[in-house]
């Protein structure tokens, strides 16, 4: 298994899908968003993640963006497909086309609706694994799944060559010293919640899947690249001027808020698809201002200011 030196480092953006004005999707739109992205300097792409409405899509329709995603950034970064379907064998012919159609790895969440058990939770990673060489990082987000990948999960999956890695979205950055200290190398960990990013970084994790680097990839990347030079006053002061924003993505409109800023940011267009609705009312004012405050203080315009 040939894994890009980049897989699983670095700043991983959850890409939006956009939709025309008849909400049917606008390939050319997701494109230029992912393009634009890959420009901005973020080291892979998530496509049909959350952010990417991966639920509310076809399953022809999540072929057909997979497939758009590859021709657009395709060997420029690595390119992730979420593995989100309502039954395990699904999941498994989604991986297989998935592999066919070119993409590099997998992030694989449990199977949508029904909570499983221990046993369920780890047949179907297992099953799912065994169906693709792709390599595969677990996605795990109890808030938002209601089951959590404990370590006897992990451990029992220590044995299948291609899990390799482990999106952490626990609201408890404990979890990264502990999933480390546990299993060494065995897994690479990646933060996974934006508002707990940076915690992630230092205590370990080799990357970060960020909702919120779709409207301010610079920062999202140099926030990174801050961490990783040792420079903690500027990561610090970076993090401090996003967290208005970082947290939206603990949030149950998370995808709306997202979109919005996108939009504000000229990146994108908030339409998402029902059930989702955009925001509206006091909700939208809170997000506009947010976003607005964030746009007129970006560290990547004092920094060019005094350049």
């Amino acid at each position: 298994m040939t894994v890009s030196p980049t897989l699983w480092k670095g700043v991983y953006p959850a890409a939006t899908t956009q939709f025309a004005e008849d909400l049917s999707i606008d390939l050319g739109e997701t494109q230029r968003v992912q393009s634009a992205l890959v420009e901005d300097g973020v080291d892979g792409l998530i496509l049909l993640g959350t952010c990417g409405e991966n639920n509310s899509l076809e399953p022809d329709e999540k072929r057909t963006v997979l497939r758009a995603g590859v021709e657009a950034v395709g060997g420029r970064v690595p390119l992730v497909a979420g593995v989100s379907e309502l039954t395990t064998a699904r999941a498994i012919q989604y991986a297989k086309d998935a592999e066919a159609i070119g993409v590099d790895a997998l992030m694989l969440l449990p199977a949508m609706v029904y909570v499983p058990t221990a046993a369920e939770l780890q047949a179907h990673f297992r099953a799912v694994a065994e169906a693709t060489s792709l390599p595969i990082m677990l996605y795990n987000n109890p808030p938002a799944y209601r089951v959590s990948i404990d370590f006897e999960t992990l451990e029992g999956l220590a044995d299948v060559p291609n899990i390799v890695a482990v999106k952490e979205s626990a609201p408890d950055p404990r979890r990264f010293t502990d999933v480390i200290n546990r299993f060494g190398t065995r897994y690479e960990v990646m933060a996974g919640l934006d508002d707990i990013a940076l915690e992630g970084l230092l205590l370990g994790a080799s990357g970060w899947v960020s909702g919120l680097t779709s409207a301010f990839p610079v920062e999202s990347v140099r926030l990174v690249a801050a961490v990783n030079e040792g420079k903690w006053e500027e990561a610090r002061a970076i993090y401090r001027w996003f967290m208005p924003l970082l947290h939206l993505d603990a949030e149950h409109d998370l995808v709306q808020s997202i979109k919005l800023a996108e939009q504000i940011m000229g990146r994108g267009s908030e339409r998402v698809r029902m059930p989702r609705l955009p925001l509206t009312g006091q909700r939208r004012k809170d997000v506009i201002a947010w976003v607005e405050q964030a746009a007129a203080t970006q560290p990547s315009k004092q920094m060019a200011k005094a350049a």
